[in-house]
């Protein structure tokens, strides 16, 4: 259960920054994010995970850093706060909701992770890839065609390479996950994360989708240590 407070939780990734103010959600560009435009608070709770996100060390903010444990959610790393806080956070976010069977965690952002958790709670690791934006940023020489298409093959470059690197993503995520489930055939699937759009529509597995795990994940855990 989600506490009503006047804290502030900040999710600070790669390309967009969100934050929450009493059970509202807001995101902007971390380029153009500003503490000044914040309501007063008596404390932030930060999890960062951008080297271009600027701190103001003027206020009462917690920098939450991944821990060998929440509960009996373990992390698997062996220096625990080496694994992203935004995955540690979504993942206390799904213990706490799906205490019952295994899960696997996809977060689709600029860069994609794959986390895989048992019902007893430890966290048996995952992966990182890029996305589908930072991979077509990449080669700013390809134009890409805004009609997206899975199958087939392109008559232009627009096309190929829109074909290709879609094909890219959405073919590792499939192949992984039929993979997992192989091991893990009762394990639910979630997803999160601002790349979700894009792919959804060629997700070939059962899942469910909550765009502001971190978020949650970060009152959660705040709520807990208080």
């Amino acid at each position: 259960m989600l506490s009503m407070n006047n804290y502030i939780y900040i999710d600070a990734g790669n390309s967009r920054t969100k934050w929450k103010i009493q059970g509202r959600y807001y995101e902007i560009s971390t380029s153009m994010f500003d503490f000044e435009k914040l309501p007063h608070t008596k404390k932030i709770w930060l999890s960062n995970v951008s080297s271009e996100f600027i701190i103001n060390n003027d206020l009462d903010i917690f920098i939450v850093k991944s821990e060998a444990n929440y509960k009996s959610l373990t992390n698997s790393y062996k220096e625990p706060h080496l694994l992203g806080s935004d995955r540690w956070l979504a993942m206390v976010a799904l213990y706490e909701l799906n205490q019952s069977k295994d899960f696997i965690l996809i977060d689709i952002g600029t860069a994609i992770t794959i986390d895989i958790v048992k019902k007893s709670g430890v966290h048996l690791g995952g992966l990182i890839f890029p996305g589908l934006a930072k991979i077509r940023g990449g080669f700013d020489i390809f134009p890409i065609s805004f009609k997206e298409k899975i199958t087939g093959v392109g008559q232009s470059t627009e096309e190929c390479w829109s074909i290709g690197t879609l094909n890219l993503v959405v073919n590792t995520i499939n192949y992984k996950i039929r993979e997992l489930k192989n091991e893990l055939p009762d394990a639910v699937i979630f997803l999160t994360g601002g790349g979700y759009s894009g792919v959804q529509n060629f997700i070939d597995f059962n899942h469910h989708f909550y765009e502001h795990l971190v978020l949650d994940g970060l009152e959660l855990y705040a709520d807990n240590v208080g």
